[in-house]
């Protein structure tokens, strides 16, 4: 597939991220309230004089696998695992250094440059998720979204990118587009300084840990604009993507309530915690007293639907036996057991490719009464042809006829100062 990375460009640039950003952070982390600690055998102790950080593949999958099964000793029922998840997410929240969350100002949109094509249109937008940050996004619509009737209502689908190619690529305008032609309004947005597009306001400042916490707040903002559209269905609300898309996508949906499916892929794993900035680099799976992992993040989610999409070539490789089993007990405590599934192709790798985006157009279409005929072919297959790859410069916001806003912030530490002083009293 065109415009599709390889793992081993994806690995390389996480390994990348990885030295970079150790070398980068710099910051102290504070005392947190303190959880019981199902504590696996065998791991570093935590850190007296620097936050602790759980970066890339931290645990050994025995030691993933243990801290598992003792958090299930742990928590056997609803309530239990109720108190337990507020717990985590608000210290996910504070080794974020998002709480207090940040107000919210005017995101300012600009929606530009309408192409219409096969029963969608995409548009080039730009979003100030804190004032003077500006991150640029492509809008993809059904047709019949772009001025819609009384009483129309179509679900809305965030799909933050990873590191490998961005919201320009091959495959990532075919899913857009294919949600688009289901009947749903995605919007696909830029990685924080990744660089992956000319048209960042802040470019190559991505491997700082930062990255993290821009993120998070800007799939917050994202879910804003994108139920702020005309016929936007507030009742139908996903979030998928892989990779470092994937971990954004199980973080959005255990803290953003708003979420009402999710589909990560490649990414929930047991001993895998994400080797970039923007997954791991600040204190948000351990701290004194408390240890958890993408595992029982991604379990904040219940009882809503989710779809976890796995491999047999990364180190999602054990999800149906691990990870999986895990998810669909904590599903069971909200008798939702049914709501929760695992698509696992032990023969593929590291990707969103074709039969992993089919899994999740037919998870949507199950769950939101979707209509698929629009991309299966004559047999009943899906069929992603109908779609047209557009060239990456005619997608960009911000180009020398478009110039970034006047005041637009350039650098990580602008746009941190920027956010931190809407956290302000």
């Amino acid at each position: 597939m065109p415009g599709t990375p390889s793992i081993a460009a994806i690995l390389l640039s996480q390994l990348l991220a990885m030295v970079l950003c150790q070398a980068a952070f710099a910051q102290v982390d504070e005392d947190r309230p303190t959880t019981d600690l199902p504590l696996p055998e065998g791991i570093p102790p935590l850190p007296s004089d620097e936050p602790a950080l759980c970066i890339g593949e931290f645990l050994t999958p025995a030691q993933g696998r243990a801290l598992l099964d003792r958090r299930l000793r742990l928590t056997t029922s609803r309530e239990d695992w109720d108190a337990y998840a507020d717990d985590i997410r608000q210290h996910i929240l504070r080794g974020a250094d998002l709480a207090p969350l940040p107000r919210r100002t005017p995101l300012n949109p600009i929606i530009r440059d309408k192409r219409s094509h096969d029963g969608y249109t995409v548009e080039s937008v730009a979003l100030e998720v804190v004032p003077g940050y500006w991150v640029s996004c492509t809008l993809y619509r059904p047709a019949a979204a772009s001025q819609p009737s009384p009483g129309d209502a179509f679900p809305v689908v965030l799909c933050p990118n990873g590191h490998g190619g961005g919201r320009l690529a091959d495959y990532v305008q075919i899913r857009c587009a294919n949600l688009a032609r289901l009947g749903c309004i995605a919007l696909s947005l830029n990685l924080f300084g990744w660089g992956e597009t000319p048209d960042q306001a802040v470019k190559r400042q991505h491997l700082y840990p930062f990255a993290l916490t821009a993120q998070t707040w800007t799939n917050m903002r994202a879910l804003d604009f994108l139920l702020s559209l005309p016929g936007a269905d507030p009742a139908r609300v996903g979030v998928t993507g892989f990779s470092g898309g994937g971990t954004q996508t199980f973080l959005l949906a255990a803290l953003d309530s708003r979420v009402t499916l999710s589909v990560p892929v490649t990414m929930v794993s047991a001993h895998m915690f994400g080797g970039c900035c923007c997954e791991s680099h600040k204190p948000i799976h351990r701290g004194p007293g408390w240890f958890t992992n993408n595992v029982e993040i991604a379990a904040l989610a219940p009882p809503r639907p989710m779809l976890i999409i796995s491999d047999g070539r990364d180190w999602t490789a054990n999800t149906p036996e691990v990870e999986f089993p895990f998810i669909r007990t904590v599903y069971g405590y909200y008798d939702a057991s049914n709501q929760v599934a695992n698509v696992h192709l032990a023969n593929e790798g590291h990707d969103y490719g074709p039969s992993k985006r089919k899994a999740m157009y037919e998870f949507l279409a199950r769950n939101w009464n979707l209509d698929l005929s629009g991309i299966r072919d004559a047999e009943g297959r899906i069929d992603e042809s109908g779609v047209t790859i557009e060239p990456e410069a005619d997608m960009y916001t911000f180009d020398e006829d478009h110039p970034l806003p006047g005041g637009a912030l350039t650098t990580w530490e602008e746009v941190e100062a920027s956010l931190r002083k809407l956290q302000s009293p």
